[in-house]
């Protein structure tokens, strides 16, 4: 059983993206979380092919969007309680820790990945 309740402040794991949000209903197996900001944006491709290039579909992942809200499994989950950043300011934050540490690898992945993010930059007005 769910140990969080609604309206708790909350870090979240969806998919590769991690966020802070607020919980808004407890579910048999999820919670139902608002997004607030973001913490660590989406790795870019094919979730079941981390970090390969040579693909079917490399996928342009987008961070989840200001209070969008999205079912996180409980173990997904964990309290939250320093201060919730600006969302745009956290996106921005985001997308700059990626791309530095994709500047610094040297692989096919990185290379699409970058390309990725720089058309998602354009879509997110950064």
């Amino acid at each position: 059983m769910s140990e969080l309740q609604i309206g708790e402040i909350v870090t979240a794991i969806y998919k590769t993206g991690k966020y802070i949000g607020e919980i808004t209903e407890v579910r048999p197996q999820h919670y139902l979380v608002r997004i607030l900001a973001v913490l660590k944006h989406p790795m870019q491709g094919d979730l079941h092919n981390p970090k390969d290039a040579d693909v079917l579909i490399f996928h342009e992942r987008k961070a989840l969007s200001y209070r969008e809200q999205a079912n996180i499994p409980y173990k997904m989950v964990k309290i939250y309680e320093n201060e919730v950043p600006d969302y745009m300011e956290s996106l921005k934050e985001a997308v700059a820790i990626m791309k530095k540490e994709l500047v610094e690898t040297t692989s096919e992945w990185a290379e699409m990945s970058l390309k990725a993010l720089e058309s998602l930059e354009k879509d997110y007005k950064l």
